[in-house]
Formats: structure tokens, sequence, C-alpha cells
């Protein structure tokens, strides 16, 4: 089993028809194992997951990404795609890969540097981006120590919301607001409505969502797509992710049509 195809075609029917998604994101270096890493991909693939994310903050790359990556593409049949945390976390054995910059970074190395250095390999292994804004949100966790960022503050939305207005009009295809690595609460309703009136571009949640609950109320205030890490680690079971799945797939038909 693979994927074949465009993954940012797939995005756009997939948003077209069903109005909300739901990306499953394993970090390997979180589980004990590789093989457990790889149970949680294709828990989340049964589980009707749209899309796999693999990355983290630190570490993961090379050898280990690379199997990682294999092995969860062999036994998946939804795109795999990288979130990757600085410019060695690629691997040819991704469908495709954010490629990202970190707009409210103080260091102009994730900005514009890392996408300079690994632009050149990235095209020679023909791997597929997804241009992405990325915009990270109190309290930031490891992305946002790493990243050197100016978090946006929770009670400022009016910010994140001119940061997504801006990426629309500097050509990015994605925005992604993000609370960082296990926060104790998702990026607050009210922001993620200022941001979904500030941009058409596709609009990615990340961080903090813990319950299916909850990934229904980020739909509903605006996210089109929904990225859980965390809150699947210590139980990947398929009946869990199934929850979450149903949840995003029930707010997003309620959707109006356009």
């Amino acid at each position: 089993m693979t994927f074949k195809g465009s993954v940012n075609a797939y995005i756009r029917e997939k948003l077209e028809t069903d109005k909300a998604m739901l990306f499953s994101l394993v970090d390997p270096l979180d589980y004990k194992t590789l093989e457990d890493a790889v149970e949680m991909g294709k828990n989340a693939y049964k589980a009707g997951v749209d899309v796999v994310l693999i990355g983290g903050s630190t570490g993961v790359q090379g050898p280990f990404l690379d199997k990682a990556a294999k092995r969860i593409r062999e036994e998946t049949d939804v795109p795999v795609v990288l979130f990757p945390g600085n410019i060695a976390t690629v691997t040819p054995y991704a469908h495709a890969m954010y490629f990202m910059s970190l707009l409210n970074s103080r260091n102009p190395y994730w900005i514009t540097r890392a996408q300079m250095l690994s632009a050149p390999f990235i095209r020679r292994m023909n791997i597929e981006t997804l241009p992405l804004a990325y915009i990270v949100v109190e309290p930031g966790g490891t992305v946002g120590w790493v990243g050197d960022v100016d978090l946006i503050p929770r009670a400022k939305p009016k910010l994140a919301a001119a940061f997504a207005s801006a990426a629309e009009m500097m050509g990015f295809k994605y925005v992604l607001t993000d609370a960082g690595s296990n926060p104790d609460k998702h990026i607050p309703l009210e922001m993620i409505s200022a941001v979904r009136k500030a941009t058409s571009l596709p609009y990615i949640v990340g961080g903090g969502i813990k319950t299916p609950k909850e990934a229904a109320n980020v739909i509903k205030a605006g996210a089109d797509i929904i990225q859980v890490g965390t809150a699947f680690e210590s139980d990947h079971a398929v009946e869990k992710i199934k929850a979450f799945v149903d949840a995003v797939k029930k707010e997003g038909r309620s959707k109006p049509h356009v």
C-alpha cells in the first residue's frame, strides 16, 4: 500500500468534499521503539486520518528518519508528510513535506536561511513541498525555544490574524498556528476565528488538542485541519483515534457549502 499522486491536490480535494481534515503527527523519538512509532502510523491510517505527519523539533533525522518514513509509508495508503525541525529532517521516503517559514522567529535562519540551505537537495530528491507559514503561539513548547520565537500572546488574536493575512499576501499556500509541544490548552477559539477571517488559505491548528470535543470545537471556530500528536502517544488505539476523526468529519459536514 502506498499513496500516489499530488499531496497538494489531495488536500484540496479532501477539503472540498469533507470540509475538515485530521493530520496525525508522529515524532519517532517520542516512542520507545521504531516499531511503536510505526504502529502509531498504522493505527492512525486504520482510524481514518487524512495524513500522517512525521517530525519533531529535535533529533529526528538520518537513517532513523528514513526507516520510520519508509515503514509507515509501506503500511499506509495516505500521504506521509514531513514536519521538519531543521534542514536535516528530510527523507526521500516521504510523499511531501511542510516547506515552512517560522514567521515570528527573531532569527532569520528560521525564516529564510534554512529554506535556502535545504532547497537544492529537496529539489534533487524530488519531494513535493507544501509552502507553509508557521506561526507559534504561547506557550510555544520546544519549537518556541529552538526557533527563537516572539510568541504570539494568547490574548492577542489580532497579531496571529495579521501574520496569517501577511502570509497569504506573500504567496504561502497554507497557514499553521501552533501552541507547541504538549501545552495545557489548545490555541484560543477566539484566535482561531480571527485567523480564519483574515485568510482564505487552508488553515491548520496544532498543539494541545486532547479530546474529540476539543477537536470539533477547533474546527467549528474556523480551522480546516487539525494536527494531533501528544494525545495519541500514550494511547494510540484505533478506537481512540477514530473518535477524533469522527468528531472532525462530523463538524466538517456541518459547515456551510459555498
